[in-house]
C-alpha cells in the first residue's frame, strides 16, 4: 500500500538514525504538536531509538484531551433533555465531565448517537424536524472545515432544527503560549502535517523567528517522525530557526484556500479554554455572528456553566510538556482507560492512553524496528 510500508521501512529508519546520532552534539527538547504522532512515537519505540541527547515533549496536540471540562459539562446538559438528539464522534462518549461521561447519559435515557461525519448529523436532524439535533464539533484546524460546510449546508437547506455544540482550536496560538510560559523547555517543534494540509504554513515563520525555534511540519508514519527529528536537530545544530516542510507530499505552503475560505465564512476567532492549561487568547473559532442561530451554546442557554478540573488529574502539566504521563501518581492506578481521569487516557489520541497502550509504567528496552507490527 502506498506510503504505508514505504514510512516504515527498517533500513531507512537506521539510517536516519544513524544521521540523527552523528549530527547531535548537545542536548535537544522538540516537541510533538499532534497526538497522532505522540501514538507513533510511543507505539514504535521512536523515543528511545533516539539518542539520549535528544527528547521528545508531547504537546497539547488530541482535539478530545484539550477540549475543556466546561464543555463537556454543557455538552451532558444539553444530552440530557428529552428533545435533543445528540451526536458525536466515538472517542467523546468517555471523555468524563464533573461527575459522568456521555455514556452514562445515554444509559439514563438520553438520546446520544455516533456519527462519523457532522453531515451524518445534518441527515438526522432532516429525518427528525421534531427533535433538535446537536453535533458535537471539536477539534484543530483539521475538523473545522467539514463542521463548517455542514453548517453552511444547514442554513442553505434551512434546516432549523440543527446547531454545533463548538469547542475548536488552533495550534500556532497553542505553540505561542507554550513559549511564553516560564517552565517552557522546548527548543524546536514537530508540526502537525494535517492541520498544514489545512491552513498551510504561513502562520508559523513569525513564531519560528520571535521565538527563535525551528518549526518542522511532519507526518505521522515512523520515518515521517524520524525526518522531522533529523531536520530539527539540523536546525538546532546549525543555529538556525526556521519552518522546514518535510510532509510536501501533502502540505502545500498555502495549504487548501477553498477549505480556509469555508471556515472565514462560519467562524470568527475567539478566544478558548483547554483543559488543563486554561485560556489562551484567539486560540480558538466560535459561529459567526451570522450563523449564531446554529450555535447549540446559545440555543440552549448553557454559556454559563464553570468547572473546576479533579486535582489528581495532571493532564494539563501532560499536555503542556511538563511531565510524561507515567510521571503522574494516578497513571495506571487510579487512572486507566476503563476508569479515566482525564480525557488523555480516554482518547485515541491522548498521551495517557499511548503510555497505557504501548509501554505502562515504566521505560522498558524499545523493540526492534523490524519487529514492530506493521497494521
Amino acid at each position: 500500500m502506498k506510503y504505508l510500508e514505504e514510512f516504515r521501512n527498517p533500513d531507512l529508519a537506521r539510517r536516519l538514525l544513524d544521521d540523527i546520532h552523528a549530527t547531535v552534539t548537545r542536548p535537544w527538547a522538540l516537541m510533538e504538536v499532534c497526538g497522532g504522532q505522540t501514538h507513533t512515537i510511543i507505539r514504535h519505540g521512536i523515543d528511545q531509538l533516539l539518542p539520549d541527547q535528544v527528547e521528545l515533549i508531547h504537546g497539547p496536540g488530541c482535539p478530545v484531551c484539550v477540549t475543556p471540562l466546561e464543555t463537556i459539562d454543557k455538552a451532558l446538559e444539553i444530552a440530557s433533555r428529552p428533545d435533543v438528539i445528540f451526536c458525536s464522534f466515538g472517542d467523546m462518549l468517555r471523555v468524563p465531565g464533573t461527575d459522568r461521561d456521555l455514556f452514562r447519559v445515554r444509559s439514563e435515557g438520553g438520546d446520544v448517537r455516533v456519527v462519523y461525519s457532522p453531515l451524518d448529523a445534518l441527515k438526522v436532524a432532516r429525518e427528525n424536524p421534531r427533535k433538535e439535533v446537536v453535533f458535537f464539533g471539536i477539534g484543530f484546524e483539521t475538523t473545522a472545515p467539514p463542521n463548517a460546510m455542514t453548517v453552511h449546508q444547514a442554513h442553505r437547506l434551512g434546516i432549523r432544527n440543527f446547531s454545533l455544540l463548538v469547542s475548536h482550536v488552533r495550534v500556532p496560538p497553542a505553540i505561542e503560549a507554550i513559549m511564553r510560559s516560564g517552565d517552557c523547555r522546548v527548543q524546536g517543534f514537530l508540526a502537525a502535517g494535517h492541520v498544514c494540509s489545512v491552513m498551510g504554513v504561513d502562520e508559523y515563520p513569525e513564531l519560528a523567528a520571535r521565538h527563535r525555534v525551528p518549526i518542522v511540519v511532519t507526518g505521522f508514519e515512523p520515518l515521517d517522525i524520524l525526518e522531522g527529528v533529523r531536520r530539527a536537530v539540523q536546525q538546532l545544530e546549525r543555529g538556525e530557526h526556521r519552518v522546514d516542510n518535510a510532509y510536501a507530499r501533502a502540505v502545500r505552503p498555502r495549504g487548501n484556500p477553498a477549505a480556509q475560505a469555508m471556515i472565514a465564512d462560519i467562524f470568527e476567532v475567539t478566544d478558548r479554554s483547554w483543559r488543563g492549561i486554561g485560556t489562551i487568547p484567539d486560540s480558538g473559532w466560535r459561529l459567526s455572528a451570522r450563523y449564531r442561530d446554529y450555535d447549540a451554546e446559545h440555543r440552549f442557554a448553557v454559556t454559563g456553566i464553570t468547572t473546576e478540573e479533579p486535582a489528581a488529574c495532571r493532564s494539563g502539566d501532560v499536555l503542556q510538556g511538563l511531565i510524561k504521563p507515567h510521571e503522574c501518581p494516578a497513571f495506571g492506578t487510579d487512572c486507566t482507560p476503563r476508569t479515566p481521569l482525564g480525557a488523555t487516557m480516554v482518547s485515541s489520541e491522548g498521551a495517557c492512553a499511548a503510555y497505557y497502550l504501548y509501554r505502562r509504567l515504566g521505560t522498558p528496552t524499545a523493540p526492534p524496528l523490524e519487529a514492530t507490527p506493521v497494521v
